[in-house]
């Protein structure tokens, strides 16, 4: 049996977060096409309460329910507010922005959110490699949804703010359960969130009087997007996080936008215009020097020294 080193182990993990969660754009824009985003929800994250049962049942993994304590309890439900908060508008913004692609590069947003929250918390100071990095993703992040009307109501694209909101409550949710990982198992932090999206799309589906009958296509896309996103993604990307820093998993799910791309041509015909393209490659260099700022900057120090 093949040793797999610990830090590999996360960036394999982060990596195939990364690919299910392109897949995710791509299966969830397709069903949302022909169905109200109640139903859509109803059905995406009811199938993914399953997922995750089924794959506690296949470990033999009932006892992780008896390691929560009161205090991990509340840690639970923080986590599941930003989540819950994060995912709706998330996948709002899917069903507003026609090209999926663009959503996953403003998605890049999230490391973004992730460095200044983290380093107000402990009260760390920026380098010029981080500051090159926040800028280029903010410049990249504006060129993507910039349409350039003179009217400031049409200026941006619509569902930006959306997409700022749904970034800035993934990072929140990301710090923390990065803090309690190890306190936490991964599958809990999975099940947990779309408990909390099921029930909300429940309420939903009654207040606005909303029936179940959908179309079999739409059906079929979100079996195959809620393994892939509601299960599949979150456990891979909690996972990550026990083996490597939530900024180098945040770099590579970054590139998730490259692969958005391929699959909006493929399954949409949808072509992303040079902006979106420009501004979308320019993001992801400012995460990546976000993520990598404070050990570049040491490495070129001790070679100085």
């Amino acid at each position: 049996m093949v040793s797999i080193q610990p830090k590999l182990k996360g960036y394999i993990y982060a990596f195939i977060a990364t690919f299910a969660l392109a897949n995710v754009y791509i299966f969830s824009k397709a069903a949302m096409r022909e169905i109200d985003f109640g139903q859509f929800a109803f059905y995406w994250f009811g199938l993914a309460i399953i997922w995750n049962l089924l794959y506690i049942c296949w470990r033999k993994k009932f006892y992780i329910f008896r390691t929560i304590t009161k205090r991990l309890y509340l840690v639970i439900a923080i986590v599941g507010v930003f989540e819950v908060v994060g995912t709706s508008t998330f996948f709002n913004a899917i069903k507003i922005v026609e090209n999926p692609a663009n959503v996953s590069f403003m998605a890049n947003m999230v490391p973004l959110f992730i460095t200044i929250i983290g380093t107000a918390f402990l009260n760390e100071r920026y380098n010029y490699i981080e500051v090159i990095g926040i800028i280029l993703t903010l410049g990249g992040t504006f060129l993507i949804s910039y349409k350039g009307n003179g009217d400031f109501s049409e200026m941006f694209m619509k569902g930006s703010g959306v997409i700022v909101i749904a970034s800035f409550c993934f990072a929140m949710g990301t710090i923390v359960s990065k803090k309690y990982i190890k306190e936490i198992d991964p599958m809990l932090f999975s099940l947990n969130r779309v408990i909390y999206l099921f029930v909300l799309a429940v309420i939903y589906l009654i207040v606005n009087k909303q029936n179940l009958l959908i179309p079999n296509y739409a059906l079929f896309n979100i079996a195959i997007g809620s393994l892939l996103g509601p299960f599949l993604t979150a456990m891979a990307v909690y996972t990550s996080l026990i083996y490597i820093e939530a900024s180098r998993s945040s770099i590579i799910q970054s590139t998730k936008g490259l692969f958005v791309v391929v699959g909006a041509i493929i399954y949409f015909g949808l072509m992303p215009v040079f902006n979106e393209i420009a501004g979308g490659i320019i993001s992801i260099v400012g995460v990546i020097l976000i993520s990598l700022g404070k050990p570049a900057l040491a490495r070129i120090k001790r070679r100085i020294i």
